[in-house]
C-alpha cells in the first residue's frame, strides 16, 4: 500500500473538498460548479446528520420490536420456537428485495425523498402491528407478513444514505457520517432494549410498537418540515468524462461487474455483515449458556454502549487521515484492517473458557472496532462508483443480509452438533480474515464509473 500522498492512486485529486475541475461547459460554468451544487452547505450537513443520526436510532428501534416482544407474544399466540422464527425471520427475508430497488431510486430521485416515504411507511406499519395482531385467527401470518413488509421498507434506508452521503457530503467528511449512522444504529439497540424492559410489565407489549410507530411518524414529519419541504432534492446529474449521463442500464452494470475492486467491495461487505449479524443474534445466547449467573442487562448493553463512541471515533480517525494527506485508498484499508483483522483477535479469544468479565472485555473490543468498517469498505462504494452509489450499495447489502442469513443458520447448525461456541468464533474469524484479504489485495479508491 502506497505511503502518504496528496494525490494519485486512490484519491483522484481530492483532498478533503470537491476536485475544481475547470472544464469549460456550455453556460460558461465549470463541471466543478455544477457538482459543487449538489453538496450540502456546512450547517445544513450537520442539521442532516443529526437528523440521520435520529432516524436511524428510530430505525433499529423499529426493526428489533418484535425480536424483543417476541417472547411475550408467543405466550400470548400459543406460537412454538419454529413459528416465533418464522415471524422473525419475515424480516430478512424482505429486506433482500428492495436494496437494489432503494439505491437506483435514492440516485434518480433523491435519497431524502426516498427515506421519508420509507419512513412514513415503516413507522405506519409498526404503529399499526397490534391491530394487526389481534385482527383474526391468522395471527401467525399476518405477523410474518408484517415483518416482511417491514423488511422491504427498511431496506432502502442504507442505500439511500449511501446515495445521500455520494451525492451531498464532501470526501472527506463521509466517513464520519456513515460512522455517526453507525452509531445511532446501535442505540437504537439499547433504547429499543432499555424500553422493552420498561413497558412489557407494565403496559404490554402493544405500547412497544405504538410508541415507536409514533415517534418515527413524528421524525418523519420533522424532517419532512425542517429540512425537506421547499427544497430541491433531486441530485443534479454527475457527469463522466464524455460529459454523458452515467446510467445503470445493462451495459453499465456489466462494465461494473468487470472492475475487481468493486467485487472486492462487495465480498469485503459480505463478509463483514455476515460475521456482525451472526454475532448480534447469538451473543444473548452465548453469555446465557456459558455464564447463566450473569445480568443479560450488562451483556446485552455493554458492548452496544462501547460501540457508539467508538464508531465516531473510527469516522474521525478516517477524516483526519485523509485531511491529513493520506490517500483514501490507504485509510480505507486501514480502518477495514481494524474492523476484521483486529476485532478477530478478540473474537478468537473467547474461543477457550475465559471469565464472565475477560469474555465481557473481548466481546466490547470485537463489536466496538468492528464498526470502523463504516470509514472502510461501507464508504468505498462512493469511492468507486459516486454516481451510481446507492444503487451498488444496495447490491452488496442485499448479498450481505442474505450472507448473513445463512452464516447464522449455519452458526445454529455447529453449537447444535459440536455443543461447542469455539466453531462458531473460528468460523467468524475465518470469515473475516478471508473478507480483509481480499479486499487488501484488490480494494482500491479510483473512480470506475467513468
Amino acid at each position: 500500500m502506497a505511503d502518504r500522498h496528496a494525490s494519485g492512486d486512490g484519491r483522484n485529486g481530492f483532498n478533503g473538498s470537491p476536485p475544481d475541475l475547470k472544464v469549460e461547459i456550455a453556460n460558461g460554468s465549470t463541471k466543478g460548479e455544477k457538482e459543487d451544487k449538489n453538496l450540502w452547505p456546512r450547517a445544513l450537513a450537520r442539521a442532516w446528520t443529526l437528523m440521520l443520526f435520529v432516524g436511524t436510532c428510530l430505525l433499529y428501534c423499529a426493526r428489533m420490536a418484535m425480536p424483543i416482544c417476541a417472547v411475550s407474544m408467543a405466550t400470548s399466540f400459543h406460537w412454538s420456537k419454529i413459528d416465533a422464527g418464522l415471524v422473525l425471520g419475515g424480516f430478512f427475508w424482505g429486506y433482500c428485495f428492495t436494496q437494489i430497488l432503494g439505491g437506483y431510486a435514492s440516485d434518480k430521485l433523491g435519497g431524502e425523498r426516498v427515506l421519508l416515504i420509507s419512513a412514513v411507511s415503516w413507522a405506519l406499519i409498526t404503529a399499526v402491528t397490534p391491530l394487526l395482531a389481534h385482527l383474526g385467527s391468522h395471527t401467525l401470518a399476518l405477523m410474518t407478513m408484517a415483518r416482511f413488509l417491514m423488511g422491504l421498507l427498511q431496506g432502502v434506508f442504507f442505500p439511500s444514505l449511501a446515495s445521500l452521503c455520494s451525492q451531498r457530503v464532501l470526501e472527506g467528511e463521509r466517513g464520519f457520517l456513515m460512522s455517526a449512522m453507525n452509531s445511532g444504529s446501535n442505540l437504537g439497540i439499547l433504547l429499543a432494549g432499555g424500553m422493552g424492559s420498561l413497558l412489557l410489565d407494565r403496559y404490554g407489549w402493544e405500547s412497544m410498537f405504538y410508541i415507536i410507530g409514533f415517534l418515527a411518524g413524528l421524525w418523519a414529519f420533522v424532517a419532512w418540515l425542517c429540512l425537506i419541504k421547499g427544497t430541491e432534492v433531486t441530485p443534479k446529474r454527475m457527469e463522466r468524462s464524455s460529459d454523458t449521463q452515467w446510467s445503470l442500464s445493462t451495459t453499465g452494470w456489466l462494465s461494473l461487474l468487470k472492475e475487481s475492486p468493486v467485487w472486492a467491495m462487495v465480498f469485503t461487505h459480505m463478509c463483514m455483515s455476515s460475521t456482525f449479524t451472526t454475532l448480534m443474534l447469538w451473543l444473548p445466547t452465548y453469555f446465557e449458556e456459558s455464564y447463566p449467573e450473569a445480568m443479560g442487562s450488562v451483556y446485552n448493553v455493554i458492548p452496544w454502549l462501547v460501540a457508539i463512541p467508538s464508531a465516531l471515533a473510527g469516522g474521525y480517525v478516517s477524516g483526519f487521515l485523509i485531511n491529513q494527506g493520506y490517500s483514501v485508498v490507504l485509510v480505507r484499508k486501514i480502518m477495514q484492517a481494524v474492523s476484521m483483522g483486529l476485532s478477530s483477535v478478540f473474537i478468537v479469544l473467547l474461543s477457550g473458557g475465559v471469565p464472565f468479565t475477560s469474555a465481557l472485555i473481548f466481546i466490547c473490543a470485537a463489536i466496538g472496532l468492528s464498526t470502523f468498517s463504516s470509514s472502510g469498505v461501507s464508504v468505498n462504494v462512493q469511492d468507486l462508483c459516486p454516481s451510481c452509489a446507492g444503487a451498488i450499495y444496495g447490491f452488496m447489502n442485499m448479498l450481505g443480509a442474505f450472507m448473513g442469513l445463512v452464516l447464522v443458520s449455519v452458526s445454529g447448525y455447529l453449537v447444535e452438533v459440536t455443543s461447542s461456541w469455539a466453531t462458531v468464533f473460528s468460523l467468524l474469524t475465518l470469515v473475516n480474515a478471508t473478507g480483509l484479504g481480499i479486499f487488501l489485495i484488490f480494494g482500491e479508491a479510483r473512480r470506475v464509473d467513468l
